[in-house]
Order: C-alpha cells, then sequence, then structure tokens
C-alpha cells in the first residue's frame, strides 16, 4: 500500500511515498541539466540523429545491466547480507586491526568487482561507518579502503566498471578473456592501493588505537530474504564468470530477489530502487560527448592521448585519462579518449581504462562513485579532510599508473 510506513530501526517510521519521491539535489539537477543540453544539441542539429540515434542504441544493453544489478544490490542489502558479512569481518579479526585491515579490502574488492563500483560506493559505505562506532573504530580509515577500491579495484570485469562495459564491443573479448587479459594488471592496483592505504589511513599513528572491541552481529530479520537475495548474488557472479551475457545474468538475478521481496516483503518494492540518476546522467553524456567530439573535442584528445603502444604510449594514453577523469569526471574522459583510440590499439585502449578507473582518486568529482561516497560520508556525519584525501590520492595515482601499466605492457 502506498500510504503504508515503513520504520527503520531507532528512527520514526517514515511514509513508503516519502522514500519513493525525495526532492532532487542539486547533483541531480546537475544530471537533469546535461539530459536537456545533450537533447538540445539533438533537437538543433548540433549533433546528427543518426549518431544520436547510435550512441543511444550502444548504452541500452549498458542501462539495463545498470538497472539491475543496482536493484540486485539495493535488495541485497536490504537483507542485511552487507550488514552480516561487515560483522563477521570484525568478528574474524578478533580486535586486531591488521587483520581487520586485509578483511576489509578483501570486502571491497569482491564487492567492487563482482556487483560494480558504484555498489561499493552506495551500499557498502553505509554498512562500513555504521561498523565504526558499534566496534569503536576510527571511521576514516573504513571509509578511505571502500573510496579508493571502489576505483582501483574495477579493472578485473566487465562488471566491475560501466567503463569496462562501454570497452568489451571495441575489444571484442568476453568476460573471461577480458579477466584474463587484465587479472595481473588488478593485482597489482590492488596491491599498490592496500600499501598506500595502511600508510596514510591504517598504521597505528594514524587510527589512534592498538585494538578495537569487535560488536556482536544483529539478528537477521528474514532468514529467507537474506539466503534468496545471498544466492541471487552468488549465481550473477557465476553467470558472469561462465560468460554469460552481463545484462541476461543482471536481469535473472535481480528478477529472483524481487521474486523473494515479492513473496516476503513488498513494501520494500519501492519506486526509488531505480537509479533514474544515473540513467540520467549517463544518456546526456552520450549526447554532449559525441557533439563536443564533433566540434573541436576531437582534435584536443587526440594530441592528448596520442598513438604509441609502447610504455611510453600507453603510459601517456593513462595519464590524460586520468588528468581528464579528475578535471571532469572518468565516464566522460573515456567517453571521449576511446573515440580518438585507433581500433587496432587495443592494448592502448586498456591503457586508458586503466587511466579513468585507477586515476580517478584524486577530485571529488573524478568518479560517480566517488561523488555518492562523498555525499554517504556527509550524511553519517564523517569528516574528510579534503586537503589529505586530494594529496594523498595524487600520490596513489602517481605511483600506481606508472606500475599499474608496465605490467599491463608485459602481458
Amino acid at each position: 500500500m502506498i500510504f503504508s510506513t515503513v520504520g527503520d530501526k531507532g528512527s520514526p517510521s517514515v511514509p513508503l511515498w516519502k522514500r519513493a519521491v525525495r526532492a532532487p539535489s542539486v547533483l541531480d539537477w546537475i544530471r537533469i541539466g546535461l539530459l536537456f543540453i545533450g537533447v538540445a544539441c539533438v533537437l538543433t542539429g548540433l549533433l546528427p540523429i543518426a549518431e544520436a540515434r547510435a550512441s543511444v542504441e550502444r548504452i541500452a544493453p549498458l542501462m539495463l545491466f545498470l538497472v539491475s544489478v543496482i536493484v540486485l544490490a539495493e535488495l541485497t542489502k536490504e537483507a542485511q547480507v552487507f550488514d552480516v558479512i561487515a560483522a563477521r569481518l570484525a568478528l574474524l579479526g578478533r580486535g586486531a586491526y591488521p587483520a581487520l585491515f586485509l578483511l576489509c579490502v578483501a570486502f571491497a574488492s569482491a564487492t567492487t568487482i563482482f556487483l560494480n563500483l558504484d555498489t561499493t560506493a552506495v551500499l557498502l559505505t553505509p554498512v562500513m561507518l555504521a561498523l565504526a562506532p558499534r566496534a569503536k573504530i576510527a571511521p576514516l580509515p573504513l571509509a578511505m579502503t571502500t573510496v579508493w577500491l571502489a576505483n582501483t579495484a574495477s579493472l578485473l570485469l566487465p562488471v566491475s566498471n560501466l567503463t569496462n562495459l562501454l570497452a568489451l564491443n571495441k575489444l571484442g573479448l568476453s568476460a573471461p578473456e577480458f579477466a584474463v587479459r587484465m587479472w595481473l594488471a588488478q593485482t597489482v592496483a590492488i596491491a599498490g592501493t592496500m600499501a598506500l592505504l595502511w600508510v596514510f589511513y591504517w598504521r597505528r599513528g594514524v587510527r589512534g588505537a592498538d585494538r578495537y572491541e569487535p560488536a556482536p552481529p544483529e539478528p537477521i530479520r528474514d532468514p529467507v530474504l537474506f539466503w534468496g537475495t545471498g544466492a541471487a548474488c552468488l549465481l550473477f557472479i557465476a553467470a558472469i564468470l561462465a560468460g554469460l551475457q552481463i545484462e541476461v545474468a543482471a536481469i535473472v538475478a535481480a528478477a529472483l530477489a524481487v521474486a523473494a521481496y515479492l513473496v516476503r516483503d513488498r513494501r520494500s518494492l519501492r519506486p526509488s530502487l531505480i537509479p533514474w540518476q544515473l540513467l540520467v546522467f549517463v544518456t546526456g553524456l552520450f549526447l554532449v560527448v559525441p557533439t563536443l567530439m564533433r566540434h573541436g573535442l576531437g582534435d584536443l584528445m587526440t594530441w592528448l592521448v596520442g598513438t604509441g603502444e609502447g610504455f611510453a604510449g600507453l603510459l601517456r594514453t593513462a595519464a590524460a585519462g586520468a588528468g581528464l577523469s579528475n578535471t571532469v569526471n572518468n565516464l566522460p574522459a573515456y567517453v571521449a579518449g576511446e573515440q580518438v583510440v585507433p581500433a587496432a590499439n587495443l592494448d592502448q585502449l586498456l591503457a586508458l581504462l586503466v587511466g579513468t578507473n585507477v586515476g580517478s582518486v584524486i577530485t571529488p568529482w573524478a568518479s560517480l562513485a566517488t561523488l555518492l561516497w562523498f555525499e554517504w560520508c556527509r550524511r553519517r556525519g564523517v569528516r574528510v579532510p579534503l586537503g589529505k584525501f586530494v594529496l594523498t590520492g595524487a600520490v596513489l595515482a602517481i605511483l600506481l599508473l606508472p606500475s599499474v601499466v608496465w605490467v599491463l605492457a608485459l602481458a
């Protein structure tokens, strides 16, 4: 029933219609404005209708995947799967920070790799921040682990990042083939991220405590939803590793999760599960960027990216992708860069992915995942020192890019 109420633990009941429809934020209006600009480009003839249609047709399967995987992740979080895993990790660590660090890195990396970096930012961030006060852990190390690995752990699979999905058709690789090509680069990226996370945020002198107190896990409210959505996630992971079309795998897994909620908790199937903000943003982006490419941006990108495929050429491409990502955002950076990379230079396209994925850790707007992460930190009252965020992110990008590109060239 649309006017029934849904209460969160410890907070007053909120009418379902208010949860389904909220006032647009400033970021939402920017997304809407981008879509209007894109439509205006088509209506004024700056972007030919045929080219606009081709852009929209290209992203349609990706949008289908994105909606399905975010609905799956939202329902999985609602069923407490992420909360239970996070609490179990704290218990497994037994009060030792090094053990907790390794477990949190594994959790954040796996979530990013298999369920998309935006899932890590949107769903894992609040879980980790909620765990911090219960276990008496400083929240910033947990938060930085989440946001850095949301970006740097997004190289391995096509589903890990929307940029990977965009590259997949041009690369002509299946999901397992993509993973074989990127596994070494992904390993180096995660290892480098771990080293700097420990130095900047997790070591004793920064975190301010020798040990933490593991908090007991909360009881599972509905075991059917818990195990049902958990099984749907495992099915999704198995399907993409088996080479099934990613949008098909996501739709099937999301349908299973929705079916479980239809039986057990229909009130949770609210319209706000649909990520309309992402749909609006990506659609507008794929109308605006092709327009700009036709009117001067293409020449600039050709000069920035170059055409070399040796180590120096690949590093130049990655650096251009990282620089543009931190100037505007990694999605338009990838889209613009992809259009000037020669079709035969597949290694160069992979280097562009390294730059836009791994390098987008310096500015708060470098990736959508980072923007979403900042919003959650604000909601939870977690202070993120912007100067330290930018400085440590710059060190991470500067050290990681050459290392990851080097192993990519070797592979």
